[in-house]
């Protein structure tokens, strides 16, 4: 099983959008096992990846959600126990624990037991590991994804902290760039930080920090970027970006190979994996439908010549699956 997180605390690039349509098509098309974890409280994979009758049911009657595998190291009672809640997206064909505006809640619990954690404290790094703990049940999968906010707070931490991979979706502006020394920072501080209290866990205890019988470190790496939503034009019969755009995406290889290629043990052949052109209104008529862009037809609204950009759409994200398992095999 791997374990990967898209992530980027710049807003508004398309992660999500991205995520789940990489998702299903590794599950559809690819018969890959997967299973998303939406960790972000604004609940946006939730939301796209089931119809809205099915949400009102899961918010108002079953309440499975994410929030059970927080409320018992809330209330401390440990790791969560008993069977996970799991659902299925009908649609999307991938199983999903859904999200939940009430995580937003959890940061100033995470906040203060990733204090006690850093220090070593047993219950700091229960509640700091409590998705490390989740992924050793979820073991039987072949892919784990997590959708996480744009942030860099407690929550985003202990999802990082627990997973063996990030993906970085960039948009093509400057903002996507500048956020990629903070990431890089965040991530050393907290590798650290953690490295640490696990280390002064095992010198007071005299034995390491396991989970599932399995010894804890910090180990997450970066498996590669994906440039999205620019707008492109067609030269010699290719795609390529317009100059706006075109000057920004220059600099983004550069800027990934300072901050981010250290984070691996191995340096990757290419870490661009993939790049996704403004797919306009297929993205809105995907999430009406609570549909994967590549599985759109006429009936959820697909005509003319949005048929052809469906169908591109599904050949860059071949593209995207198989360049993403090249990058986890060669890292792992």
């Amino acid at each position: 099983m791997k374990s990967i997180v898209i992530f980027n605390n710049k807003g508004g690039v398309g992660k999500t959008t991205l995520l789940c349509n990489v998702a299903s098509y590794l599950q559809k098309i690819k018969g890959k096992k997967v299973i998303i974890v939406d960790t972000d409280p604004q609940c946006n994979a939730t939301a796209y990846m089931f119809p809205y009758p099915q949400i009102e049911e899961i918010y108002t009657k079953t309440k499975k959600t994410i929030y059970e595998i927080v409320k018992p190291l809330q209330r401390g009672k440990g790791f969560q126990k008993g069977e996970l809640p799991i659902l299925k997206s009908p649609y999307f064909e991938v199983d999903v624990i859904v999200g939940d505006p009430d995580l937003s809640l959890s940061e100033d619990f995470l906040s203060k037991d990733w204090l006690d954690g850093k220090a070593g404290d047993f219950r700091g790094l229960q509640t700091t590991l409590m998705f490390r703990d989740l992924l050793s049940k979820l073991d039987d999968y072949d892919y784990v994804f997590f959708d996480v906010g744009p942030s860099l707070g407690a929550l985003n931490r202990s999802v990082l902290a627990a997973s063996d991979f990030f993906l970085v979706p960039m948009s093509s502006d400057i903002f996507s760039i500048q956020a990629l020394e903070n990431i890089a920072k965040s991530l050393k501080e907290w590798g650290k930080q953690l490295t640490r209290g696990l280390a002064d866990f095992n010198d007071k205890e005299g034995e390491p920090f396991t989970i599932d019988n399995e010894e804890v470190n910090w180990h997450i790496q970066f498996a590669g970027y994906i440039t999205q939503q620019y707008t492109a034009k067609t030269v010699g019969g290719k795609q390529q970006p317009v100059k706006a755009y075109e000057r920004i995406i220059k600099k983004i290889p550069g800027t990934i190979k300072k901050y981010l290629m250290e984070f691996n043990k191995t340096e990757l052949a290419n870490p661009k994996i993939g790049e996704i052109t403004n797919l306009h209104s297929l993205v809105p008529l995907s999430q009406n439908s609570s549909v994967p862009i590549f599985a759109l037809k006429a009936e959820h609204g697909v005509v003319g010549a949005h048929f052809n950009k469906v169908k591109e759409f599904e050949h860059t994200l071949e593209n995207i699956t198989s360049n993403l398992v090249n990058n986890l095999n060669a890292l792992s």
